[in-house]
């Protein structure tokens, strides 16, 4: 017996209107195909528990099987199959109204669509140029149905010879399809979509080497664990259990620093696992790790809108039935549950990570390199979380100490107080690079903090404006004692003059470099410390660093590194320096400087002159002494300058010293660098 029928759409096709507007992805048609299998295998043993079924249950295996010459890929359930009305219902029925009305119908309760037979296996005709089905129902007396359509909406139903009760879904694959006939896809997708479904999920047998060769056995090859570990109680499983599942998860992920396992049932269904990873760099490598499911189907891997940016760098799982997505599993749906279940997980993450802290601070410190680039952007990215995570945030010195925010401001409250009664903290952003100003630091009694992380430049910014009356300053970005201004700062004792000249000599000397300015400071540092070194401006730098990933910064990115070149007029080699100027360029400098000096004050008494005039009342004349007076102060200093350049030129001492502090912030490559060499070299003879 054959009968023909439509399914009730007269005006368009209803299949590529479900492709349409219900599924953008090819691929998870086998997801849908196989999640309806195991939904009828789980109804009939629901059915087998009330009593409802007193048959034997036998082999549930789903199975999923490829028959590359006849172009076909079958899902074969033993679940509780379909009668011809059943078919009608489930089949037929879902376009009776029309497709504008279906999706109307449902576009507020997508829930109401998950996993119903009929929707998802509508998703076959995306990869299908016909599909049949052959049923046969669990009932008693019931017959095998055999239901076909070739994506048009006349199907045709007809009596099937099937012994067993079941469905198998059949699809012939599409000429514009064929990659799912092969089997390493159908294998990847199972894999993917599959891999925890409730029920056992067979595709193929599994092989072994056999005479030089793989052939396979009479072993079903079984692609899913049918009780992840996300599913069963905590208190039965051990530390090894969770780490094999991360394994299983990310086989070639280091191990996990520690590990949520989720429960809860009221006021939404959530169970899963989150995994702490070891997270050092680059952020963006770390997300989309979390994997969503609903009743252990898999749905996605962006789990954005589910859970807070931040928690985007977690890896594991996350399995939700309460979680509302379109109809086609594809993305979230607003909805006051996602607020509820990301709160929760928020809650549950501070509550994880405070326990740790307490219950066992060294342990937690050992990790705190790893946690700290997590924990960092959650405080940076949500308010809440910083109001749990102040309390067992960390931050570590060059020493390798690890103190709470509470604890590092006593630490350096007596001694890291400005004039102006802020407190500094001092850090330093490379160990080694900074060396040298890590220790003039520490010479003073200051503590350093180690900021080498990825996100500490905001964290810098944050915190200076959560915590009162707070600065931050690298060590490098400015001479120690300015570092943190106190009332008894030293200051030089050379007159200007010598100021001047020492400035001349050096900026005469200091390299050019691309997108690079350098600045010449005089400052009495003290006889033991060093003669010259390089600093650079807190504000300009962080600014810099800032504009990297902060939109609308880009001002500052476009703009030259600064940095400032501080002599120590305290110094014997600077001292020995200005004497050597002195020396052999007094007789030149002497009637430079004295010219300049009397035109100097000829321009000043030209300038009160006319400063009590009206500017109607100003002859060109007197514009044009000016003018004159100012152009031959220029050539003066001209001549001066000129003069200590051609000096300074020829002085090894200076070209060494300003080498050395380029050497010592890594700015010292190339040709500069091998002229360094060698004039060491020839220094040390």
């Amino acid at each position: 017996m054959a009968q023909k029928g439509n399914i009730g759409v007269t005006t368009e096709n209803i299949f590529p209107v479900i492709k349409k507007f219900l599924y953008s992805d090819h691929e998870i048609f086998l997801r849908e195909m196989v999640s309806n299998a195991v939904d009828a295998t789980q109804k009939l043993k629901t059915l087998a528990e009330r009593g409802d079924f007193k048959g034997e249950l036998g082999d549930l295996t789903v199975r999923v099987s490829l028959d590359t010459e006849k172009g076909t890929l079958t899902i074969s359930d033993r679940g509780i199959g379909m009668t011809e009305d059943e078919i009608n219902k489930y089949i037929n029925q879902i376009a009776f109204s029309g497709v504008t009305d279906f999706l109307d119908k449902y576009k507020d309760n997508a829930n109401a669509i998950i996993g119903h037979f009929g929707l998802g296996f509508y998703s076959s005709f995306m990869v299908s140029k016909r599909v049949d089905i052959v049923t046969r129902s669990y009932q008693d007396g019931a017959k095998a149905i055999k239901w076909s359509c070739d994506g048009s909406p006349e199907f045709e139903i007809s009596d099937a010879d099937k012994a067993e009760r079941g469905s198998d879904i059949v699809l012939h694959i599409d000429d514009d399809c064929k990659e799912f006939l092969e089997k390493q896809k159908i294998q990847e997708l199972l894999n993917k979509y599959c891999k925890f479904m409730a029920v056992p999920v067979a595709f193929g047998k599994k092989t072994e080497w056999k005479d030089g060769k793989q052939v396979e056995t009479d072993q079903d090859n079984i692609i899913n664990n049918v009780e992840p570990l996300w599913t069963k109680t905590p208190s039965t499983l051990k530390d090894d259990d969770y780490k094999s599942f991360y394994r299983t998860l990310y086989p070639m992920q280091d191990e996990p620093l520690f590990w949520i396992h989720l429960n809860v049932d009221y006021p939404f269904n959530l169970t899963g696992i989150l995994y702490f990873p070891r997270i050092k760099s680059n952020i963006e490598l770390q997300r989309n790790k979390i994997q969503l499911y609903c009743n252990q189907v898999f749905v996605t891997d962006q789990v954005e809108g589910i859970v807070p940016e931040f928690l985007t760098l977690l890896h594991g799982v996350i399995d939700s039935p309460d979680i509302p997505l379109n109809v086609s599993r594809s993305y979230l749906q607003s909805d006051a549950n996602v607020k509820k279940i990301s709160k929760y997980i928020t809650k549950k993450v501070s509550d994880r990570l405070a326990s740790i802290f307490k219950d066992d601070r060294k342990d937690y410190e050992q990790k705190w390199d790893d946690l700290k680039i997590f924990i960092n952007y959650g405080m940076l990215s949500q308010d809440d979380f910083y109001d749990r995570a102040k309390d067992f945030a960390l931050l570590k010195d060059v020493d390798g100490k690890y103190f709470t925010y509470d604890e590092y401001k006593t630490l350096i409250k007596d001694n890291q107080t400005d004039k102006d009664g802020n407190l500094v903290y001092l850090y330093a952003n490379d160990k080694e690079g900074e060396y040298s100003y890590i220790e003039a630091a520490k010479n003073k009694g200051y503590s350093v903090l180690l900021l080498d992380g990825q996100l500490d430049t905001p964290m810098v910014s944050m915190l200076e404006q959560k915590l009162e009356k707070t600065r931050f300053a690298r060590v490098d970005a400015d001479i120690v004692d300015r570092l943190i201004v106190k009332d008894d700062n030293k200051e030089s004792e050379l007159a200007k003059d010598d100021k001047d000249s020492l400035t001349e000599t050096f900026r005469s000397q200091l390299p050019t470099m691309d997108h690079t300015e350098f600045y010449v400071d005089v400052q009495a540092l003290g006889a033991d410390n060093l003669p010259v070194l390089i600093t650079q401006s807190e504000y300009m730098r962080r600014m810099k660093e800032a504009s990297k990933y902060q939109a609308g910064m880009a001002f500052y990115a476009q703009m030259p590194d600064a940095f400032n070149l501080v002599l120590n007029s305290d110094h014997s080699l600077i001292k020995g320096v200005l004497d050597g100027e002195k020396q052999e360029c007094g007789s030149q400098l002497s009637p430079v400087d004295s010219e300049l000096k009397g035109l100097e004050a000829r321009l000043a008494v030209l300038h009160q002159t006319q400063s009590a005039k009206k500017p109607e009342e100003i002859t060109q004349e007197e514009k044009d002494d000016v003018k004159n007076t100012e152009h031959s102060i220029q050539e003066q200093r001209t001549k001066r300058t000129d003069i200590i350049a051609a000096y300074a030129k020829g002085n090894k001492v200076v070209h060494q010293l300003i080498d050395l502090a380029l050497l010592q912030n890594g700015m010292l490559k190339g040709a500069a660098l091998d002229s360094f060499l060698k004039r060491s070299v020839d220094m040390i003879k």
